[in-house]
């Protein structure tokens, strides 16, 4: 039998190498919030994002270089449902920032998964929030200060209560799809 180098084309060969490996890459995709529905302890943002909270992060870029560090105090509070986490952030170049979210219950899935819209004011439309076991994922896109002009970054962030008074968070930054950054940080509830 002659080889398959003379039998199939070089492209239907190199596409008959990369099937097994997409479908790997494809089964290692990122975890969807659902499975952690029996995770503890559980999260309620009703809860845990009420009264004084610090940060503590990094930010680092698509390398994995840490260009930044910041510290942050929160206050969280809840009036008719819905909630309101007032945000400064202090970064070790003096820089301060402010952000103010507004969490807006709206029902839980098929699933059991609590559905919320978050907004803020340089976020760009309506966040996707949802909270699952000790788990909240929240999606949007942020308009970052560039050059003296603005961009729009996708942020994917993941959110995990480790203890009734701390989170860990991990946020991915993408622009086209692209990693162009990382951050790290830990909330801790006063």
């Amino acid at each position: 039998m002659p080889p398959l180098s003379r039998i199939l084309p070089k492209r239907l060969r190199l596409a008959l190498l990369a099937a097994p490996l997409s479908i790997l890459l494809a089964a290692c995709g990122s975890a969807g919030i659902e499975q952690y529905r029996d995770a503890k302890p559980a999260m309620v943002p009703e809860e845990f994002f009420n009264g004084p909270l610090t940060a503590h992060g990094i930010l680092k870029d698509r390398s994995g270089t840490v260009i930044r560090r910041f510290n942050a105090e929160l206050n969280g509070s809840w009036n008719d449902g819905s909630g309101l986490l007032a945000e400064r952030f202090v970064f070790d170049d003096g820089e301060i920032q402010f952000r103010d979210w507004q969490l807006i219950p709206v029902g839980s899935d098929a699933s059991g998964v609590r559905n919320y819209i978050g907004r803020a004011g340089d976020v760009v439309g309506d966040a996707k929030v949802q909270v699952s076991g000790n788990a909240m994922f929240i999606r949007y896109v942020l308009e970052v200060p560039y050059n003296g002009d603005t961009i729009e970054v996708e942020v994917d962030d993941r959110m995990y209560l480790v203890s009734d008074r701390v989170l860990i968070n991990e946020s991915k930054l993408k622009k086209f799809g692209i990693s162009v950054g990382e951050i790290v940080l830990t909330i801790i509830r006063e």
